[in-house]
């Protein structure tokens, strides 16, 4: 055993992981069949989440609100590119679904990419991280965001390839074909985090495993400016040991575990490295079991109400939930942390779903859904829901009761050719 950890730490330390020998997967690839309360449950979660992206976007830019009081009016002007982004992929769920009508879901669509393609900043395809709602002009000086911008090209063509629509899936194309990944690489061999134009390129890369998958696949199968396929290789993957559960993570949300999974289906595919569905679904299991650990601090963490990631607290916004970092966990719970674990773990993630449910009712649930996080022992109940947040919820149960934006997406041809060229 001490020869074998001693090979992952160094295979580690030089970014290459090697987890499992080649075997079948440890989960099934077809949807899941939940029970009838449980489907009920869901449809009215995602419903909720979906008013969310329709009620929160401005009615002539199409770009969705960062964040939005639950209940109450909402004066709060700014929009982050990634909540888009989510937000265009609810609209199918939502239309698919019924909770919208398809000529309202169709039409809210167009608008949103006419403007993104018309009046919104953009730098060599490149989106500011946060835009004013109405204007869509960059705000707070923010960065023109590499991985925001990924989410928001994921939304545009799931959208494209959702809506029989040739006008859309030109302009899904055109956002995504203006994407500039090469200039973003910035003479490296990773992606840098973005660039502003008061001080150029972020001193920062995305050189280590995190929600990175899906930002690196639709750059290396870009259809005008794709980087080169070693640059998959070319970032970290360190290999972290919990009893028997061995898996690639480094100090990062659960999030980070998801985001990528929203739209890309890596089910049933492995590179030379990892089963990346199956490292995400470790890694939860592991999460879920470090929450389990904090049951004699904090009483409500038990088999069935788990789960943080970053989100709001009591404090602000924190990027908690980190794996190695249990300690810094107050007990706060974040639905999305199992709501985005769905596809993963399904019969424990709707379970907690639904005893936050029971257990708290219209104190942590209400017009968008659930709210960003709370407190239960502090009788703290984040007023806010937050964007990106509904977006995961939404998507991630959408892919276990159906794999429909797997399946979707997956019927466009660059997602095709960018597995291949990494060896999936």
């Amino acid at each position: 055993m001490s020869s074998r950890r001693e090979f992952l730490r160094l295979s580690a330390t030089a970014g290459v992981a090697l987890l499992t020998p080649l075997r079948s997967p440890s989960y099934t690839t077809e949807p899941v069949n939940f029970p009838p309360q449980q489907e009920r449950m869901l449809d009215d979660l995602q419903h909720r989440a979906v008013r969310y992206f329709f009620e929160q976007a401005d009615l002539e830019t199409g770009l969705v609100r960062d964040r939005a009081r639950m209940t109450g009016p909402e004066a709060r002007r700014i929009s982050s590119i990634a909540a888009t982004g989510f937000g265009l992929s609810a609209l199918c769920v939502g239309e698919a679904r019924g909770f919208l009508p398809t000529e309202v879901a169709r039409k809210r669509v167009e608008l949103t990419l006419e403007h993104l393609i018309q009046h919104s900043p953009h730098k060599n395809g490149f989106y500011p991280h946060f835009l004013d709602l109405e204007t869509g002009t960059r705000a707070w000086k923010s960065e023109f965001s590499s991985i925001d911008t990924a989410w928001l090209v994921c939304g545009a063509l799931h959208a494209g390839e959702h809506f029989s629509s040739r006008h859309i899936a030109s302009m899904a194309h055109e956002i995504y074909a203006r994407v500039d990944w090469q200039w973003m690489l910035n003479g490296g061999t990773t992606l840098s985090h973005g660039w502003t134009p008061e001080h150029g390129f972020l001193p920062y890369r995305w050189d280590t495993y995190s929600e990175l998958l899906a930002m690196y696949l639709l750059a290396i199968g870009s259809p005008t400016y794709s980087i080169p396929a070693a640059t998959w290789d070319a970032w970290k993957r360190p290999v972290h040991t919990e009893g028997n559960l061995s898996f690639i993570e480094t100090d990062a949300p659960l999030f980070a575990h998801q985001y990528s999974h929203a739209w890309f289906d890596f089910r049933g595919r492995r590179d030379r490295y990892a089963d990346y569905f199956e490292n995400s679904r470790l890694a939860t299991e592991a999460h879920r079991l470090r929450c389990l650990e904090l049951a004699d601090k904090y009483p409500w963490f038990n088999q069935g109400m788990w789960g943080v990631t970053a989100s709001d607290s009591r404090k602000g916004y924190l990027a908690w939930g980190a794996s190695h970092r249990p300690g810094a966990i107050d007990g706060t719970l974040v639905p999305c942390a199992s709501a985005g674990a769905l596809p993963f773990m399904p019969a424990e993630c709707v379970t907690v779903l639904e005893n936050m449910l029971e257990h708290y009712g219209n104190r942590c649930f209400g017009r968008y859904g659930f709210v960003d996080a709370f407190h239960p022992n502090a009788a703290w109940y984040d007023p806010d829901v937050v964007g990106i947040d509904q977006g995961i919820t939404v998507l991630m149960a959408e892919n276990a009761r159906t794999g429909q934006i797997w399946e979707t997406l997956s019927a466009n041809p660059h997602v095709a050719k960018s597995f291949a060229l990494v060896g999936m």
